[in-house]
Formats: structure tokens, sequence, C-alpha cells
């Protein structure tokens, strides 16, 4: 069942539903955002009950936006389009879109501003808790620490795709950015130790991952050493 969750970091004009998909890559469901302008950001799953959930929690739809283009986040457009009549990609002009590459390459960020007050919509970019993964072949690590670098000028609210909102922006771009950088160490350090593939690498970098996200963590290395591989590291 669709959840209408509520936090007292969110401005009048934002509704936040929460998608009944929950999984390891999830975490409790993907995060839709209903504006009162009647713009969904980040319809969803193909799921029904909770399509017809945003369609019954605010004013007629009007757009409908996305922070990227994996299923969690985009499978519901075509049947909310279908239900509502709603145009894609119409970004109003008190919204601003930011390409945030790097979880995807066609990852972007939403910033919105309105009534004295400012949030981003993260996306995946930045989760509400833990770290987002930059996965082989289409996650650019190099990319995410840029648009972390772009997201740290953003000392706002981050509503993301999945998990709680975030009380500051800027300041978890900031964590995750040493996070990237701590665990491109422990890449290095493994590399040194005599690692010789991404398995290997997920045997000691990754020794403690959840089976269920092992898969996760060998694209995640994967992009890590294409990237030190930029850098003439390896």
């Amino acid at each position: 069942m669709t959840a209408r969750l509520t936090s007292e970091l969110l401005p009048g004009w934002v509704t936040w539903l929460r998608a009944p998909n929950p999984g390891p890559m999830t975490l409790d469901g993907t995060n839709t955002w209903l504006l009162d302008d009647g713009t969904v950001i980040d319809p969803g799953p193909d799921d029904l009950a909770h399509l017809e959930a945003i369609i019954e929690a605010g004013p007629p739809i009007r757009r409908i936006l996305f922070t990227h283009g994996h299923p969690d986040h985009v499978d519901g457009v075509t049947t909310l389009l279908a239900l509502t009549g709603a145009t894609v990609g119409e970004v109003p002009d008190w919204i601003t879109e930011l390409g945030t590459p790097g979880h995807t390459t066609d990852s972007v960020c939403f910033v919105a501003e309105r009534d004295g007050q400012r949030v981003v919509f993260t996306g995946d970019t930045i989760l509400g808790r833990g770290s987002s993964v930059v996965a082989w072949p289409d996650g650019d690590v190099g990319a995410y620490l840029a648009s972390l670098d772009l997201l740290a000028g953003y000392p706002v609210p981050g509503l993301p795709g999945h998990g709680p909102a975030l009380p500051n922006t800027a300041v978890a771009a900031a964590w995750l950015r040493a996070h990237r950088l701590e665990r491109l160490d422990q890449v290095r350090d493994a590399l040194k130790q005599g690692a010789s593939t991404p398995e290997d690498v997920v045997n000691i970098v990754y020794a403690d991952v959840d089976p269920s996200l092992r898969f996760a963590a060998e694209w995640t290395v994967r992009a890590q050493l294409a990237y030190l591989e930029t850098l003439s590291e390896l």
C-alpha cells in the first residue's frame, strides 16, 4: 500500500508518497513527490494503486518529471499519462533542473524554490540514508564526484528518491564525497595486496556486504577501477 508521509522539512507545497516496492536497492520504496501545481517527480513503479494514490493526493496532474530512467522511478509514467493526460519533461519556471550524472548518465536533480522555501529533489544521486550505487558501465565515479561538488552548494533540505528527507543537501553531498574517496583508497590498497579482478576487490573491500547486494558491489568496483584507470593510477 502506498504510504503518505510527513516531515517538518517539507514545504507546504510538497506531498510525499512512497511506493510499495521496498527492497535491497530501493530501501523502503521509491519516493514520489507531488507538487501543488500538479507536477509529479518520480511516479515510481507501474503499480495501479500507487498511481491512483498520486492522482487522489492533490491537484490534477499536469506534468511528470523524473530524476533518471531506472524502472523503479519511471515504469509508472506510461500508465499515469494514460490516466491523466499530463505532459512529460516540461519543467516549470520555478524549478531548475541540474545535470547530476554519476549514479546514471541521465541523472538529474530538481531545485524548487517558492514562498521563501527551497528544496532539492535528489533522486538517487543522494539517498536519504546510505550511499548510492555508481554502477559500471552507466555509472561514472568522476562524474559523480563532480555532481556532489555541485550539490555541495545547496545547504537546503534534500528530498531523495529513497529513504527519509535530509535536512541539508550540502552536508549530505560532502559526506558522500568523503565516503567515495575513502572507498577509492581502499580499492587502491586492495590492488596493492594483489587483487587482480573486480571480484577480488569486492572480497577485500566489501567483505561484509549483504549477499543480496554483492552484484551491486561488483558493479561499483568496476566503476571505481575504471575511474582509477583514467587517473593512470593502476
